[in-house]
């Protein structure tokens, strides 16, 4: 009876065994289905579709490579996160990658740097500063295009916000789940926002918690609405407050500060027009409203 007990005990332990070990192989590959499915939307978001073209069609392709290692070196340390970062804010536009805009900074070094040296040819000190500033401009005329565009982007987000927050909370009220709420409003809207929205939801499909891929977007935008209101509902998450009510105030919050936004630009408006109507509006006024008067003056008495 002994010996059965223990032959039964063997052969379940092995069983075990057994099914331990296919459970942690059939784990193996999900984990790495994960990160490989993370890593495509990184990708899929840090490199357009369009970039894959064949050489000959790349304008940048053709560009030597010491103009991407001249750039390199006249670059501070850490250059290449540097442009990663300001692509994410200008919302990683097609055909803008770090490389390319290396190779566009080293490239304009060298064309706005000879067209400067062609003007300055007349004299030494002339082509000196001539090289030199026009060299500059055109070193850091793509990080001026790619600030810009980020600047813009940022923009549109801080505008969509409010009226993207007041959806979220009539279709969170109406009785959706916040990423049934989230999927509406990245459906139904356009823009930046709801392209953000979208990512978020994506990189929450794919094995995300809330809270990372909500912090993930706050890395994306420099907006201080944006950012307070993920951290609001990371907060709501943790805390086991309601959806809703957090929306709600948030919602009311955004509107008040776009109000405040609008009546902050309409106060600036005279400061803005003082100048143009002291310079260009008054001298027009004075030579039509004076000038027929001093030439009647003129005429009376110099006889002219």
């Amino acid at each position: 009876m002994t010996a059965t007990v223990i032959l039964i005990g063997g052969l379940a332990a092995l069983c075990l065994a057994i099914v331990l070990a296919v459970v942690g192989v059939a784990a193996r590959p999900a984990q790495g289905g994960v990160a490989k499915a993370l890593a495509t939307i990184e990708t899929h978001y840090t490199q357009h579709p369009q970039l894959e073209i064949e050489a000959d069609r790349d304008p940048f392709a053709a560009l030597p490579g010491w103009l991407r290692s001249l750039a390199v070196r006249l670059s501070p340390s850490g250059i290449t996160a540097t442009l990663r970062r300001r692509l994410d804010l200008a919302g990683n536009p097609s055909a803008w990658t770090p490389d390319r805009i290396l190779a566009a900074k080293g490239l304009g070094l060298f064309v706005l740097g000879g067209l400067g040296a062609l003007y300055g040819l007349r004299a030494v000190g002339l082509l000196i500063v001539a090289t030199a500033l026009a060299g500059a401009a055109g070193f850091f005329l793509p990080d001026v295009l790619l600030y810009n565009a980020g600047v813009k982007r940022q923009e549109k987000l801080q505008r969509a916000l409010p009226d993207a927050l007041d959806m979220l909370t009539v279709c969170v009220e109406a009785g959706l789940g916040f990423d049934a709420a989230l999927a509406q409003v990245a459906r139904n809207t356009t823009g930046p926002l709801a392209a953000e929205f979208s990512r978020v939801l994506q990189e929450m499909q794919i094995g995300k918690s809330r809270s990372q891929a909500l912090r993930s977007l706050t890395d994306r935008t420099t907006v201080p609405e944006l950012r307070s209101f993920v951290s609001a509902l990371v907060q709501a998450g943790e805390l086991g407050i309601t959806i809703a009510d957090v929306l709600r105030e948030q919602a009311r919050e955004m509107r008040l500060r776009r109000r405040q936004r609008a009546e902050e630009k309409a106060q600036k408006v005279p400061v803005k027009i003082l100048f143009p109507l002291v310079f260009c509006l008054f001298p027009s006024m004075f030579i039509v409203i004076i000038g027929p008067g001093m030439i009647s003056i003129a005429h009376l008495l110099f006889g002219k």
